[in-house]
């Protein structure tokens, strides 16, 4: 009778950890690596994590996991497993043009710069180049807003004192009709010595500021130079992505002093001041905006 119950009794065991070893198994699923997988996508795929996904496999660098790679991923319940299988591509490759960055696809698509950057497994002082291959999100919008500039319209010759000129981008002694532009404080540490800032109309909370041609424009911040070159109407820009979420555009430049992913300190002089387009005068378009909202310039940061 002894025997006989501890047979059952092993038996029963043995079950047990048949069990056990199953519900093992159906926690953690290993995902092989296929072309177009990153951390990113499979994090969101699988509904962990990217650090406990990178912890799990011992990987410390998420830009360099290769195909066939055998993933395991954390705490995978049965169904994740059918969400792979049926869940459409989260992404799609982009072909990179020349003179796009980080910055200029990842608003075109309607996504924020680190997302694009997770995504690819991109550091912060990475820079693209022309021909690379890229992942961007499928179902992201099309296009995102940009700044715009009302252009100066085209009038007949006629006495300066009637010249109609917007206000977003008239210089300092045009005449205007309805009420005067807004202006900021000149005691505010601006790129250029200002002789006047003028708030431009319209969406964009932007600032035009009045210089001297090709006087230097100095970085009010310390931060990365993601983007130089022609931008619609803005002449030769600056963008510098500072910590915290902020974008800083440094617009109507006559040249340019940096280039894409230099380091500058508040006071790297970003280039010389040139005509703004719009207005026909030495005119520096000043924009800053954090997370995707523009802000007041006067108001953000002078030296993080």
């Amino acid at each position: 009778m002894f025997y006989r119950r501890g047979a059952i009794l092993i038996s029963i065991l043995a079950v047990l950890m048949g069990l056990f070893s199953h519900v093992l198994f159906a926690q953690e699923t290993v995902h092989i690596v296929i072309s177009g997988d990153t951390i990113f996508s499979l994090s969101r795929t699988y509904r962990v994590s990217q650090e406990e996904l990178m912890r799990r496999n011992n990987i410390t660098d998420p830009s360099r996991i290769q195909i066939g790679m055998r993933l395991v991923i954390p705490g995978t319940a049965v169904q994740a497993i059918t969400v792979t299988q049926t869940a459409p591509p989260s992404h799609s490759e982009y072909l990179v043009s020349p003179n796009e960055t980080l910055y200029s696809i990842a608003r075109n698509h309607g996504i924020t710069l680190q997302a694009l950057r997770d995504m690819n497994g991109f550091s912060r002082d990475y820079v693209l180049k022309a021909g690379e291959r890229i992942r961007v999100p499928r179902n992201a919008a099309s296009v995102m807003p940009t700044p715009s500039v009302t252009p100066a319209p085209q009038v007949t010759p006629a006495p300066a004192a009637t010249a109609q000129v917007p206000a977003a981008t008239a210089p300092p002694t045009a005449a205007r009709t309805g009420p005067a532009p807004r202006t900021a404080s000149l005691s505010i540490r601006w790129p250029i010595a200002a002789k006047q800032v003028v708030y431009m109309s319209g969406k964009t909370p932007g600032v035009l500021i009045s210089g001297e041609r090709t006087e230097s424009i100095k970085s009010l911040t310390r931060g990365t130079v993601i983007q130089t070159g022609p931008y619609r109407g803005y002449g030769n820009i600056v963008m510098v992505e500072v910590e915290g979420g902020y974008m800083y555009i440094y617009g109507a430049c006559e040249t340019v002093s940096v280039r894409q992913g230099d380091r500058v300190e508040p006071g790297t002089e970003l280039g010389k001041l040139g005509i703004f387009p719009a207005s026909g005068k030495p005119e520096l378009v000043f924009m800053v905006h954090r997370n995707d909202v523009f802000i007041d310039p006067a108001t953000a940061p002078r030296t993080l």
